[in-house]
């Protein structure tokens, strides 16, 4: 069980709402998805590197934290 979460916390730190999907939650891992995509687009559009990147890793520990507390 512990070890199922934290590979669902690691599928969506790497892919933002995957964990949430696999956890059941798949509209809001759907969301979460479409949030990363959107953002990074944005980021490579707009080439904001440094604060666009550390904005993208924060979101991405959120989605892996929120993936492992709702298993």
């Amino acid at each position: 069980m512990q070890s199922d979460a934290i590979v669902n916390a690691i599928l969506s730190f790497i892919i933002p709402g995957v964990g949430q999907a696999i956890n059941g939650y798949k509209k809001k891992g759907i969301i979460m998805f479409v949030i990363a995509l959107i953002m990074g687009i944005l980021v490579y559009y707009f080439h904001i590197r440094i604060i666009g990147n550390i904005v993208t890793i924060l979101y991405s520990l959120y989605a892996a934290y929120d993936a492992y507390s709702t298993y």
